[in-house]
């Protein structure tokens, strides 16, 4: 069922069900909420856990609704489900156009009286407002940015071979030749089309800056992706395939990333959500794991940003859904959560002194990239281009990566399949 069918069969559900709802169903519990994700990870867990301790601690009850899967896929299909039965949550975890995609749908809830009364114009990096904001309306609130385009190294092999921070790709490459003499898996990765996009996603960078990823993915320029340039970010790809071990297929992404904290492989490319793991593992930045940019995106920060976005619920509902809005944007939480969880908070006024130093690297980084115009949305979490377009690129970029098609052939497929969603 498309969003469109489903939001009409939510106003028609509730319209029909108004006045039954009085005498044939039961109150919910006044100051509640219910919130859909799939942060079921360790690190996810933990670090919505704040929020969820927060809100109980002023009086508010929380039914969670978690819907495992680390690309959240299965969780919008339960939430379809739910706007078509006409039962919304009060919340859901959402990334980029998909947020979009609801309100121009009318689902969503008005939060400006929050966002006025706690400055979110103000204080929220205007690339994140553009998916978070809907015809001037706030309609989703961000808890944090991540990074995508991040490399995570396990420090003891790092310094068992020798490492040092690449600067180019082919330096990366001469490191992982060094992990792979030493008996180590190169590069841990899971074989799901979300984390082979995430990958892609630092090798278009690298290939061609900041300025032709604009064209690329968000411009959606077809000579940019036909171009020689997209070829040689997917000769990146395929050099990376070789690094992987043969069991990679279908792996969830924080299997491979206990990979890393384990010894069994050396280096990981994930987004920051990947700090979290080793946070939960008990592991310290600069310590035990070493971070730095996918060689050749130095300057650039490809980001998705997690948000909460709050649907059209009921007055016995909106209490506790305003009190949840203003919560997610607090300066304390963005802390919290950003700590526990890897990511940088949404706010640009929230210090940097209790992160480590990945934690102010990434910090820093958004700023710098936010000054320059080189924060740019991330493809592969759905910060770039629409749903449909995201799905064009990971067909191809999937294929690409679990067969032998040749750059050539990728990037000719790569502009067709673009084409059919224009």
């Amino acid at each position: 069922m498309t969003i469109r069918s489903t939001a009409r069969a939510l106003l028609l559900s509730a319209c029909a069900g108004l006045a039954l709802t009085a005498a044939s169903q039961p109150a919910r519990a006044a100051g509640s909420v219910e919130v859909v994700h799939w942060w079921t990870s360790g690190g996810e867990a933990a670090a919505l856990n704040v929020l969820k301790k927060k809100m109980e601690g002023q009086g508010v009850a929380w039914k969670d609704a978690a819907i495992a899967g680390g690309g959240g896929a299965q969780a919008r299909t339960v939430l379809q489900a739910r706007i078509a039965s006409g039962n919304p949550p009060t919340a859901m975890q959402m990334l980029g156009y998909v947020i979009q995609d609801w309100a121009n749908e009318g689902a969503l809830a008005n939060l400006n009286d929050v966002a006025k009364k706690d400055g979110w114009d103000k204080v929220v990096p205007v690339p994140l407002q553009r998916f978070d904001k809907h015809n001037g309306a706030w309609v989703a609130a961000p808890a944090g940015i991540h990074s995508t385009n991040w490399v995570w190294v396990n420090k003891a092999l790092f310094d068992k071979v020798g490492g040092s921070v690449p600067n180019s790709f082919a330096e990366f490459l001469a490191l992982a030749q060094k992990f792979k003499e030493a008996g180590v898996i190169p590069l841990a990765h899971g074989g799901q089309p979300w984390q082979e996009m995430t990958v892609f996603d630092g090798a278009v960078v690298s290939a061609g800056g900041p300025e032709f990823y604009k064209k690329a993915f968000i411009d959606l320029d077809k000579a940019a992706l036909t171009s020689d340039t997209m070829k040689a970010a997917f000769d990146q790809l395929r050099k990376l395939r070789g690094l992987v071990d043969p069991n990679f297929s279908g792996r969830d992404w924080n299997l491979a990333t206990a990979m890393v904290i384990r010894g069994e492989a050396g280096m990981q490319i994930m987004g920051d959500w990947a700090k979290g793991e080793f946070a939960a593992a008990g592991k310290e930045a600069g310590k035990d794991y070493v971070c730095f940019r996918y060689p050749g995106t130095q300057g650039t920060v490809t980001f998705n940003s997690d948000a909460f976005a709050f649907f059209k619920v009921g007055k016995d509902q909106q209490a506790g859904q305003a009190l949840m809005a203003a919560d997610v944007l607090s300066p304390d939480f963005q802390v919290e959560f950003s700590l526990l969880k890897g990511s940088a908070p949404a706010r640009n006024d929230v210090p940097s002194d209790r992160f480590d130093s990945c934690g102010k690297k990434a910090i820093a980084d958004i700023k710098e990239a936010d000054a320059r115009g080189s924060l740019l949305g991330s493809m592969a979490h759905g910060h770039a281009a629409p749903e449909a377009v995201k799905g064009a690129v990971a067909d191809v970029v999937t294929g690409f990566f679990n067969s032998d098609m040749s750059s050539a052939d990728a990037v000719k497929k790569l502009a067709a399949a673009i084409d059919l969603t224009r």
